[in-house]
């Protein structure tokens, strides 16, 4: 399988990758592959985990201006995708004005799409997605309910398209497992144990969300409303250090606090609040990652008065404290 990923006002590709056609090399090993690049478009981070049956991309760009990347895929796969922060529009074949944005997770059957994405500029943007081959997702897709069952047809009859129709919000237990996976310590056959174990139990996690929500509506707003809330989102994400208070913002994107707290929940499965802590923690733990942070270094970057404060937030979203977190990645 070979995937490449390229940007119009490039000369060069910016990412091409050739994979076996199972994802899988001679040795029976786990591989990985990780790219720093700046770039015309930006700053980026991407790496990449492969195995049998399974490939783990994970990238985290910050760009300088509206970006068109175009892609082609040579085969087919099943992608687990998660937009952890920023926005993406994509047009390929069906997946016509596809949108996928902040916190929020899709699968998608991808039968050798070509197009493009389009990413809006002064954000960052943050995905992570697991290519499965569809032999392998097929054993774990229930025959109930109906969403279910047409999405098997799309595999059966190789048409592309998406599992369900209303994109699902990332849960803190499916934010926690990316995390889990992503800061893997483990070498050889307990990493891909291990991997192998985390990514079933994420695609477990989906596909039981996916069930509970079939049929619901999603947003009941208007065009207009929705369009002030994704600019109240821009504006959080903009400011999350440094919060802007509820009154405030919506006078700045001109509607009313009952009609921001209602288009949140509707569109982003969090309240105001909730995206604040989100874009909080998630970039705590990308500097304690980077192991250059001490803790209470990290509390005061992120806006924290009190160091203890933060580590009951961070606990309560990741189920670990920060400082233990620390130390699993330090070993």
């Amino acid at each position: 399988m070979k995937t490449t990923l390229y940007a119009r006002e490039l000369v060069d590709t910016l990412l091409e990758g050739n994979y076996p056609g199972s994802f899988h090399d001679p040795d029976d090993k786990i591989n990985e592959n990780s790219y720093n690049v700046e770039l015309l478009i930006g700053k980026g981070e991407f790496r990449e985990i492969f195995f049998d049956g399974v490939c783990i991309s994970y990238g985290n760009t910050a760009l300088k201006n509206d970006t068109i990347l175009h892609f082609e895929n040579s085969d087919e796969m099943v992608q687990m995708h998660f937009t952890l922060c920023g926005n993406i529009v994509t047009h390929a074949g069906p997946l016509k004005n596809f949108r996928l944005g902040y916190n929020q997770h899709n699968i998608i059957y991808d039968n050798r799409l070509k197009g493009r994405s389009e990413l809006a500029a002064k954000q960052n943007m943050s995905v992570f997605a697991v290519s499965l081959l569809p032999s392998f997702f097929s054993k774990y897709l229930p025959e109930e309910p109906k969403v279910f069952q047409s999405f098997a047809r799309n595999l059966d009859k190789k048409q592309s398209g998406v599992l369900t129709g209303n994109n699902l919000r990332v849960t803190s237990q499916m934010h926690l497992i990316i995390g889990e996976i992503l800061s893997c310590k483990r070498v050889g056959i307990y990493k891909r144990m291990f991997i192998e174990a985390k990514v079933t139990e994420l695609l477990m996690l989906q596909l039981e969300q996916m069930s509970a929500y079939e049929g619901e509506v999603f947003c009941s707003l208007k065009k207009s409303d929705i369009e002030k809330i994704h600019a109240a989102k821009d504006i959080i994400l903009e400011n999350a250090m440094n919060p802007v208070s509820l009154s405030d913002l919506t006078k700045m994107v001109c509607t009313n606090e009952f009609t921001l707290k209602k288009g949140f929940k509707e569109l982003f499965g969090t309240t105001v609040f909730g995206l604040v802590e989100t874009v909080r923690m998630e970039h705590a733990k990308k500097m304690l990652v980077d192991q250059r942070f001490t803790v209470r270094e990290v509390s005061e970057l992120v806006g924290y008065k009190y160091p203890q404060h933060f580590s009951y937030a961070f606990k309560k979203y990741f189920g670990n404290n920060p400082s233990r977190f620390k130390s699993q990645i330090d070993r």
